[in-house]
């Protein structure tokens, strides 16, 4: 990819948990000669609406008459799980993100997708990307024909990176319950026949920023897909002994798994030296350093 002074990483889904997450972290330091532009299906703050399953090739128009290249675009657009939640959106959502960036004439992307894709594994090892995609939760289900879309882009000569992203801390299932919990209402947390929680990989708000902008502005060609999370998973109860969350312990029901794990070799290779936050109390700490996020 030739170098520019100054390129542009366009951030589509940016009104999305992970999406707001990014935008802070990116305020405070985007990446090497990169700017940032968002894009939502619904108008917002420093965002610019563009709704890739209505209007996927309304896309040109909006970047019209900048003067920076754009390096690659994130599409974080899709629908997670939640009370109604139509996730058999997400394959068209990423088909239309994808048909955009082609008429937009984007040559990269990184496409998000969801660790929830491996399924739970049993406790086996950590999950590589040679594993085929065994999904047991209908989100998981989601995000893997919505990688099926994607990646029919490389056919079109698009570069096309599939991000299998673990549990980012401020968006993830646990940080979200800790919101609700009290003293007098504290959360629960399985506890396995070890004595300890659940194990997960998990990554950092700035860490993922890096990683991502990283990952865009990078020179070569990049893997069809990636893991992405810290090198190391961390337990549960270490994140919310970090961040101060009242919990308590309950006994763990059939069928739940302790350790559900990525390998991330392939991404610590191709970015060797990127600073991660690798335990849980460097993952709360950065989470609670970030600025809010700016109105436009």
């Amino acid at each position: 990819m030739a170098a520019h002074d100054r390129e542009d990483i366009v951030l589509a889904g940016a009104s999305g948990r992970v999406g707001r997450l990014l935008r802070r972290a990116w305020s405070v330091a985007p990446g090497p000669g990169a700017g940032i532009v968002s894009t939502a299906r619904r108008p917002g703050p420093g965002a610019l609406a563009w709704d890739p399953l209505e209007a996927p090739g309304a896309l040109p128009r909006l970047l019209a008459g900048r003067a920076s290249r754009v390096a690659a675009m994130v599409v974080l657009t899709g629908i997670t799980p939640g009370p109604g939640a139509r996730l058999d959106l997400n394959a068209p959502l990423a088909r239309g993100s994808l048909d955009g960036a082609r008429a937009a004439g984007i040559e990269r992307v990184l496409f998000a997708s969801s660790a929830a894709v491996y399924g739970p594994g049993g406790g086996r090892r950590p999950f590589s990307e040679q594993d085929p995609p065994a999904p047991a939760t209908a989100y998981g289900a989601a995000k893997r024909d919505a990688e099926a879309e994607v990646a029919r882009f490389r056919d079109l000569g698009m570069e096309v990176a599939i991000l299998r992203i673990g549990n980012v801390l401020g968006a993830d299932a646990l940080m979200r319950s800790a919101e609700n919990a009290t003293p007098d209402a504290p959360l629960a947390l399985d506890r396995f026949a070890s004595g300890h929680g659940p194990v997960r990989s998990y990554i950092g708000p700035l860490g993922l920023a890096r990683v991502i902008a990283a990952l865009a502005m990078h020179p070569g060609p990049l893997p069809d897909l990636l893991n992405v999370a810290a090198p190391e998973p961390v337990a549960m109860e270490d994140l919310l002994q970090a961040a101060g969350v009242p919990w308590r312990w309950t006994p763990a029901p059939g069928g739940a798994q302790e350790r559900v794990t990525q390998d991330c070799a392939r991404l610590t290779a191709l970015l060797p030296g990127l600073p991660l936050a690798e335990t849980a109390a460097a993952m709360v700490a950065e989470g609670a350093a970030l600025p809010p996020l700016p109105a436009a």
